[in-house]
């Protein structure tokens, strides 16, 4: 009689649907994963790699990963705190991001302070009684599923508490956002709470980690003055220290640095202005920092 031993797969809940579903798959893809290609399927196994996917409903993936069932799960910030699930954040992914806001009829709510006595429809109760419990209200917490904003108009609510992501929504039911941002959320990787980390999960967590670096810097190439290097370098510090290489032409070098994405185009024109030439900009498409 033998015994099998083989590794133990890292079990992965993704969403099966939904705004958070085609990024979830895309990151996991840009981090060397399989990913399905028919919308339909449930399970995909990725044996090369030592993971298994399942794609589930959002809203559940906390429960299965706070229960132990899975390992690791990406689902939304307010999903996950919505779920009350032993689960918890590991990675913010950067993707998915909305606000979570209360709304009502222009002029009904002069600010959330009123709330105190209101009927608030919601299909996150578990948010919406975090923050009454938190700021000492008592209010009506009455559990929609979806299209919360004409429960107002319905008379079923006062008040209603959801994601927001531009506002034209709510607008259009004639209502208005009121008082400050309850929750930000976005995508996130989460594990179970209290719980020893997964096996296989550094090895997911450093591929997760190279690909949201990979989208928040580009490599940057420049020649400039060995003059100028100094003036150059403080511009271009890289993540630990950029490369300077010398040049067949004397008395120039040749730099290259990791430089954040966002006003790399700026970076370029101040380069230019102390001297450097030749300046390019690439994509990185992974990365172990």
């Amino acid at each position: 009689m033998t015994s099998d031993t083989s590794p133990r797969l890292l079990r992965i809940a993704l969403p099966n649907k939904g705004s958070l579903s085609t990024s979830a798959s895309e990151i996991l893809r840009e981090a060397g994963y399989r990913q399905r290609h028919d919308p339909k399927e449930l399970t995909l196994l990725d044996t090369a790699n030592g993971v298994e996917f399942f794609y589930l409903r959002p809203r559940d993936i906390a429960l299965y990963v706070g229960a132990g069932t899975l390992d690791v799960g990406i689902t939304g910030r307010d999903l996950l705190l919505d779920s009350g699930a032993k689960a918890e954040e590991a990675i913010p992914l950067g993707f998915g991001r909305s606000l979570f806001r209360f709304a009502a009829r222009p002029g009904s709510l002069p600010s959330l302070k009123e709330l105190a006595g209101k009927r608030i429809a919601t299909s996150y109760v578990g948010v919406v009684q975090r923050y009454l419990e938190h700021e000492g209200i008592e209010a009506e917490v009455i559990r929609l599923d979806g299209a919360v904003e004409t429960s107002i108009q319905l008379g079923v609510a006062d008040v209603i508490a959801d994601v927001v992501e531009t506002g034209s929504t709510m607008k259009q039911a004639g209502l208005e956002i009121v008082g400050e941002v309850i929750l930000e959320s976005e995508a996130v990787m989460i594990t179970r709470s209290e719980a020893p980390e997964p096996e296989g999960f550094q090895v997911l967590r450093r591929r997760i980690d190279g690909v949201l670096a990979a989208r928040s810097y580009v490599m940057m190439d420049y020649d400039i003055r060995d003059t100028a290097v100094e003036q150059a370098v403080a511009l271009t510090p890289g993540i630990e220290s950029p490369t300077v290489s010398p040049l067949h032409r004397e008395g120039w070098v040749a730099v290259r640095s990791m430089v954040p994405r966002v006003g790399a185009q700026q970076l370029m024109d101040d380069l230019y202005e102390i001297g450097a030439r030749g300046i390019l900009l690439t994509d990185i498409h992974a990365c172990r920092l």
